[in-house]
């Protein structure tokens, strides 16, 4: 089964690209999506115990925990050593159950993926992209956004130009949806074919 792996930073329109590949009978897990269950159960007393007041009615405050993080620079990696390894269990019983089910290809959408290692667990990487003025007008527009907000987000993901430059194949979705929703047939089709001339081992 191949792996697919999703990247791009914020503002690139990743996760509206990860439910393009959905569409096209790829399954796709969603790492955010993952994350967001995680701070309704799993993951709430821990976090509870690393930052304190963090969680609201059993689940976490994600602005509350926000804020914290804004005071606590070192907190990130606190919260990853919490967080990413039940985000890999997950992942695992994702791959397994597909893996079970004779699916040749799943996609893992993953907003860290070259920053966490996660390209070592993928086959190959699809990077998210469009022109950073774009970006930046899509991210500004989001509601409790600030210019501060957006600049430390992006001081924690690697640039869009190394990531080009890692991908192996880039979406651009500066030029609409219709433009992104062939990208990603036109991608799909290459990966099959690929698979079908032996380039790439469907194991």
């Amino acid at each position: 089964m191949l792996k697919i792996g999703l990247t791009g930073s914020i503002g690139m329109g990743k996760s509206t690209t990860a439910k393009l590949f959905a569409e096209a009978g790829i399954p796709v897990n969603d790492a955010d999506a993952v994350v967001h269950d995680l701070y309704a159960g799993e993951a709430v007393p821990a976090v509870e115990a690393e930052f304190p007041g963090s969680t609201k009615n059993g689940a976490v405050d994600r602005a509350e925990l926000a804020r914290l993080l804004s005071v606590r620079p070192d907190g990130f990696k606190a919260l990853e050593a919490i967080v990413h390894p039940l985000v890999r269990q997950r992942e695992t019983m994702f791959l397994e159950k597909h893996r079970a089910a004779g699916v040749s290809m799943v996609l893992l959408d993953i907003p860290l993926l070259f920053e966490t290692g996660g390209n070592t667990r993928v086959d190959l990487t699809v990077v998210v992209s469009c022109d950073p003025q774009i970006q930046k007008a899509r991210v500004l527009a989001r509601p409790g956004m600030t210019d501060e907000k957006f600049n430390m987000i992006l001081s924690r993901q690697m640039p869009d130009a190394e990531k080009r430059a890692r991908a192996d194949y880039i979406i651009d979705t500066g030029h609409g949806i219709e433009a992104a929703k062939a990208r990603v047939n036109e991608i799909i089709a290459e990966i099959k074919d690929r698979i079908g001339k032996g380039d790439l081992r469907n194991a």
